[in-house]
């Protein structure tokens, strides 16, 4: 993304941006929701009827648990290839993405080995029963023998999306599914396959969505993979887990609910009128018809990143609230759509799933009318954890997240049963919801309350021109006197000095606020390296590399910080300087500086070092502190005066 394109993000019509982003993954997500849906309509509708539902159901939180993988890998290495495109990467892009498909392909093989050998027990862990188990067991062998191609499919899936082709990558998941709906019908019914054909006709799609990407791989855009690429480098990969990892808790936590709820439905639905497989049926049915209704909300708000990103960050706080706002109010118009037809209508979606059995009718109806009667508010919450996200702050869009599905739901579908019996299970859906909105608007509320306080900052400076000559940038310890020691540099040497300049060059090129781009390494979220992923703080590092590159082309200077020997390491004028000191002479400075405790200054400087070795690493793949990566490393507690007059010097000599 170029800083001069991303403008547009704060002077385009909401509503028209929404259209352009939000509408392709709206679609997107719908079609992987056929995969969900498409083998519960036909298995419903044969012999098998609500059993084979039960059945799937089953076997579906377990293929979650391999996805949760699959999705975290594709997803890291996804953010791990935007960030080389933004910092002009391409030795380390490839090798992220081939250990990732290769460390996916991998742990498949261990799920397909561990899944045979415990096949049974997991099948019991999750709900099976007497009745249920011969089918669970049937439809559970297939899918898991196919496995290896869901996972790694998916996972390459995310990365055709950052490699700058969302239609390629929806075009491979779209063809799948039709590939399952077409050969659903003709196996399970043509060739009285049952519930095999059911899961036939999916790996066949999977397969077919698999071949599809391997092609496209053949023909990336940023990025070549090679047998290099494949070779394990745990240094790059663990990149790649942390730029995961919101994800893998996610799908972990999908995997939590589904596997204490079947318990649950199990337990209590054995001791009821019910029997243990119709809940499981039912529940399995109704959540993934709700998964159509969260998928719109998801392609509404993460269409909408891009625009909340740009304008957090450019301080553009009406725009922020005007687009918040809109996409609340068409959650809230689909959620109270859907909810009215649930409560009204629930036997007219029922219905397309097959099975008129009376008591599978019962609990489908109640089900749908309890366990889906707060939905909206399940739109919301997922709505603003998304929200969060876009505007960088990881931290509240994991308690939101989890505080409706895991801190919540779980301990009341726990609880309720005990007391109430099958339907405390239904009821501890709507319950959890009720408390998750709370915790929601309390922390979307001190939100925009501190964004309300917020003003835009912007500086009139600009770049100043120089003579031909060298480049020094000082990458330093916090408290090692850094940026005073770059000062008397650039007037030793009569050269321009950008620290806080650059800043404001970034924000004056890019329409950001100078203040949220000066405090990008600065955070103080304890989900850094996510934060630093984050859509508004990408567009910031991609305005202060430009700022930078536009710095060094005026000619000789010193800048100080922002990981500037990274972002100039091809300029050949580039002199790399690295200023630390002992941790005793730090804490004296800091505290002469800011008047801070001795405590507090070692804190301060254990954290500061901490992001700004963080952000580095982001930027660079490379080790923040390494003095490989430098021409001169240096002690300052020589002084200011003799260790400005060291890097003179040095200067000097090498431009004889």
């Amino acid at each position: 993304m170029e800083t001069e394109n991303n403008k547009f993000l704060g002077e385009e019509k909401i509503s028209k941006l929404l259209l352009k982003f939000s509408i392709p993954c709206i679609l997107s997500l719908l079609i992987s929701s056929l995969y969900n849906i498409v083998d519960q309509i036909f298995i419903g509708n044969s012999s098998l009827g609500y059993l084979g539902n039960a059945a799937t159901g089953v076997v579906y939180p377990i293929t979650i648990i391999t996805m949760a993988f699959a999705w975290a890998f594709g997803d890291g290495s996804a953010a791990y290839l935007s960030l080389c495109q933004g910092r002009k990467d391409t030795k380390n892009a490839h090798k992220a993405i081939g250990n990732s498909v290769l460390i996916t392909f991998i742990i498949s093989i261990i799920f397909l080995i561990l899944g045979f050998i415990f096949k049974d027990n997991l099948l019991y862990l999750f709900g099976a029963s007497s009745k249920s188990i011969g089918l669970a067991s049937d439809y559970y062998v297939i899918i898991l023998a196919a496995i290896p191609v869901y996972m790694v499919a998916n996972s390459m899936n995310a990365v055709i999306r950052a490699d700058g082709s969302p239609r390629f990558s929806m075009a491979a998941t779209a063809i799948g599914a039709l590939i399952n709906i077409i050969l659903d019908p003709i196996f399970i019914f043509g060739f009285n396959l049952g519930i095999k054909g059911a899961a036939y006709a999916t790996i066949i799609g999977q397969i077919a969505s698999l071949i599809i990407s391997i092609i496209y791989f053949t023909r990336t855009k940023t990025f070549k993979l090679t047998k290099e690429s494949f070779k394990i480098n745990l240094g790059i990969f663990k990149n790649v887990i942390k730029l995961g990892v919101s994800t893998f808790i996610t799908q972990m936590s999908i995997v939590a609910i589904s596997l204490i709820c079947n318990i649950m439905l199990a337990k209590y639905g054995a001791l009821s009128k019910y029997g243990a497989d119709i809940p499981i049926a039912v529940i399995g049915i109704a959540m993934k018809v709700f998964s159509i209704v969260i998928n719109i909300i998801v392609g509404l708000i993460v269409g909408a990143q891009p625009i909340l990103g740009y304008n957090y960050g450019a301080k553009n706080i009406d725009r922020v609230k005007e687009t918040f706002k809109k996409v609340v109010i068409i959650a809230l118009t689909i959620g109270v759509i859907f909810t009215i037809i649930f409560e009204l209508w629930p036997n007219l979606i029922i219905r397309i799933f097959g099975t008129n059995q009376k008591l599978y009718m019962e609990f489908a109806v109640l089900t749908f009318r309890i366990f889906l009667m707060l939905v909206t508010l399940t739109c919301l919450i997922k709505l603003c954890s998304i929200f969060f996200q876009a505007v960088g702050d990881p931290l509240k869009a994991t308690i939101v997240s989890l505080t409706r599905d895991i801190v919540c739901f779980i301990p009341l579908v726990i609880i309720l049963p005990q007391f109430m019996g099958i339907k405390g299970v239904l009821i501890a859906a709507p319950i959890a919801d009720i408390m998750g909105i709370i915790v929601t608007i309390i922390l979307v509320a001190m939100f925009f309350h501190n964004l309300s306080k917020e003003t835009k900052v912007t500086d009139e400076v600009a770049y100043q021109n120089s003579k031909a000559g060298v480049i020094i940038t000082i990458a330093r310890e916090h408290g090692s006197q850094g940026k005073a020691i770059g000062k008397l540099v650039a007037q030793k040497l009569n050269i321009p000095y950008y620290y806080k300049e650059m800043v404001s060059l970034a924000a004056k090129e890019s329409g950001l606020d100078k203040e949220f781009v000066s405090n990008i390494n600065q955070s103080k979220d304890i989900l850094h390296d996510l934060y630093l992923t984050t859509a508004p703080v990408k567009y910031a590092i991609e305005a202060q590399e430009k700022a930078i590159n536009m710095i060094a082309s005026c000619g000789s200077c010193v800048i100080v910080g922002r990981a500037a020997d990274y972002v100039l390491r091809n300029n050949p004028n580039l002199v790399r300087i690295f200023i630390y000191a002992n941790l005793d002479y730090r804490i004296e400075k800091v505290r002469e500086m800011y008047g801070d405790t001795k405590d507090k200054a070692k804190k301060n400087i254990i954290k500061s070092d901490k992001n700004r070795a963080s952000y580095y690493e982001i930027i660079s793949n490379q080790k923040w502190n390494n003095p490989e990566n430098y021409d001169l490393c240096i002690d300052a507690s020589i002084g200011q005066e003799k260790t400005a007059e060291i890097i003179c010097n040095y200067i000097r000599q090498r431009s004889k």
